[in-house]
């Protein structure tokens, strides 16, 4: 037995020995469990006295059923989120539930409490277990099979209810999901402020889906979540669809629309949108929206409309596909050509899928398109009697714009992938992005007039030969191969090609991060990166005023402009001291609640908060790609909509098995199929 007012095994003590704190009765009205032993000065919790669940210690003890004089709120909420607190409360339920059922039958009054059956437990962590690691459902009743084979004793020593049948996996995940969705719920509801990400996929019907996750900052620990809320089907439509889908589900969560700080779109389509409204129409509900289009891996440079406006870009794709659609499984020992095999393995491209393929955006593909354009052409040429695909395919890959147009891409697409890798990164230094998103443009631009390296090492290499047949005009040769249409009017047709791609890219570029958001970034790292700070003391008097007022005016509805403008001096001074902190650190250090930087500074900490937010990372890029991926598998093996959501959202925020709360998953499946089997008699 544990002594009253000292820790058990597995828990932690916050109590702060150095200030001598209070218990406040104002607690009891936010935290109806909790209760006060005025007598031995300590607090307990009801719920947890009452029910006893034991612990992943093997104890049925915890600071709350012995009592506790760690009087801060932060203990309460740590305690409010635990495992046990949340299992204390299913079982509570459960029994009264149980004496529900049992009323008008004496003999069972003396049962105390209804445990939780072990078999049930088994059979929902086998389907938690499937979930996590893609297994099929339809393998739920072998592998049942085979831990009873393997004397599993939970599955062995009782019977269970006809509710826990292989058949009924999609409801048991389900149930899991809705734990978790709890969860999310709890952890928004917690969060200062929440960042969306939005992304759309397709499947192999055409189906368009949204993917949606959070961002969210604990208040307890100032530490940062990525959330998978669900993959949701949209029906054909513009923007507005989009934006209507987004709205819906932040109301099924109880996201307030002025938590929501920070939308990223991570899709071409979405970022397309963005300009047809999607922004707009979010804006006009979250006041404190400020949107930020992130490259991911799967992006595109150009959005639809602008490929469509540069008439040669679609001709080159449509030549490219024909190329991997041929040469893509070759046999054959070329090297060259098992490249191309590889590409589509690498890049994870689907040439089955009905979603159009925007080679102009990835570099392998483009890569192993240049380094085989010898070997192309050579097998093209010696298939062009007997087909009329390899004779068009290869008179366009001879033609000059062809290959000049490769090599601009091979100058283009580096750039971007360099800014792609940069957002992936966890602990990202905001302050390089303004300049980095700067120096794109400017290469960009300096491209349209001076050629890229790749491009100018093909004008270089190209040998000319004068024509015999045609006085005045030369032949252009490169890797031996006679290139077509090299004539001055083609020339020029070219040099306008390259002007306007340049120029579209540079300017989606631009679209993508808008000069008052690269602002925002700028100024955020400005005033909460430490190492941005002047070098001396002395120079930071007028440092960060124009960057904190433009913070302030854009964010004036949750924060003391004079406030925060009376204690940007200390502010600065204690930043200065701090310089080994990186701007995450900082961030967390005034979003921690307890914190003194949290008391000394509140709007300080309100726009850390709001940084926090910013959804970019390397969890975020993972868990976007895992999405997609699941997205597709669950599609191809025919998974429902809703059904399929839930195994996403299993699989990608699932905790460990012995961190999963399964007696509240059993609750919430029992309760379903109770409400189903009332349901299916009424009806």
């Amino acid at each position: 037995m544990v002594p009253p007012g000292k820790k058990p095994a597995g828990e932690t003590s916050n109590s702060n020995k150095k200030c001598k704190r209070y218990f406040n009765e104002h607690w009891k009205e936010e935290f109806t469990w909790l209760e006060f032993d005025y007598e031995r000065k300590l607090m307990f919790c009801i719920e947890c006295r009452q029910a006893l669940v034991k612990n992943k210690h093997g104890k049925a003890e915890n600071a709350f059923t012995v009592g506790t004089d760690n009087f801060q709120r932060h203990a309460l909420l740590r305690h409010v989120t635990s495992g046990a607190h949340r299992q204390a409360l299913a079982v509570n339920r459960e029994q009264l539930a149980f004496e529900a059922r049992v009323h008008g039958h004496p003999e069972l009054r003396s049962v105390l409490k209804v445990e939780v059956n072990p078999a049930k437990v088994a059979i929902l962590t086998t389907v938690y277990w499937m979930a996590k690691e893609e297994i099929p459902e339809e393998k739920c009743s072998s592998l049942l099979d085979l831990q009873k084979f393997n004397l599993c004793q939970a599955l062995l020593a009782s019977e269970h209810s006809e509710y826990y049948h292989p058949s009924s996996v999609r409801e048991m995940q389900a149930a899991i999901a809705k734990v978790l969705h709890n969860e999310d719920r709890h952890r928004i509801k917690a969060s200062p402020f929440v960042g969306l990400v939005v992304d759309e996929t397709v499947d192999v019907l055409e189906h368009r889906n949204l993917a949606m996750f959070t961002t969210t900052v604990s208040p307890c620990n100032g530490q940062t979540s990525t959330t998978f809320l669900g993959s949701f089907e949209l029906p054909a439509g513009e923007a507005s669809t989009v934006a209507g889908k987004v709205g819906e589900v932040m109301r099924s969560f109880g996201i307030p629309t002025m938590k929501i700080t920070w939308l990223s779109a991570d899709s071409a389509s979405l970022v397309a949108e963005r300009l047809s409204g999607v922004g707009t129409a979010l804006s006009s509900l979250c006041p404190l929206l400020t949107e930020m289009h992130c490259l991911s891996h799967g992006s595109s440079l150009l959005p639809t409309q602008s490929i469509v406006s540069i008439e040669y870009l679609q001709k080159y794709e449509t030549t490219v596909d024909a190329v991997y659609r041929l040469y893509s499984s070759f046999r054959g020992e070329s090297n060259s050509l098992q490249e191309l095999r590889s590409v589509l393995d690498l890049c994870e491209i689907d040439l089955g899928s009905p979603k159009a393929i925007h080679w102009t955006s990835i570099f392998p593909a483009v890569e192993a398109i240049d380094s085989s354009w010898p070997t192309l052409v050579l097998l093209l040429e010696s298939e062009a009697e007997r087909s009329p695909v390899a004779l068009g395919l290869c008179e366009e890959l001879k033609k000059f714009q062809f290959v000049a147009f490769t090599k601009i891409l091979l100058d283009v697409l580096p750039i971007f992938q360099k800014l792609s890798r940069f957002f992936q990164i966890e602990d990202f230094d905001l302050s390089i992005l303004k300049p980095i998103v700067s120096a794109t443009a400017t290469t960009l631009q300096a491209q349209k007039s001076a050629s890229g390296q790749n491009l100018q090492e093909f004008l270089n290499e190209m040998n000319e030969h004068p024509r015999d047949d045609r006085e005045g005009e030369r032949r252009l040769y490169y890797k031996g191969v006679e290139l077509a249409n090299c004539s001055k009017v083609h020339l020029k047709h070219f040099e306008h090609l390259k002007e306007t791609y340049l120029e579209s890219v540079r300017g989606n570029l631009l679209d993508r991060f808008p000069s008052s958001v690269l602002e925002a970034v700028s100024s955020f790292s400005a005033i909460f990166n430490p190492k941005c700070y002047p070098q001396s003391l002395e120079d930071i008097g007028s440092y960060g005023v124009s960057e904190l007022n433009f913070l302030l005016q854009a964010y004036s509805r949750v924060v003391v402009s004079e406030r925060a403008l009376s204690d940007f001096p200390l502010f600065k001074r204690i930043v200065f001291s701090l310089s080994q902190l990186s701007f995450k650190d900082l961030c967390v250090k005034l979003v921690y609640s307890n914190s003194e930087m949290h008391e000394l500074f509140p709007d300080f900490a309100v726009l850390a908060a709001i940084a926090l937010a910013l959804p970019l990372g390397s969890v975020l890029a993972e868990k976007i790609s895992r999405g997609r991926e699941l997205l597709k598998r669950g599609r191809s093996r025919c998974v429902k909509d809703e059904g399929l959501s839930d195994l996403m959202k299993i699989a990608i925020d699932g905790p460990a098995i012995n961190e999963f709360d399964f007696a509240l998953a059993i609750e919430y499946y029992e309760s379903m199929r109770e409400s189903g089997f009332i349901v299916a008699q009424v009806k």
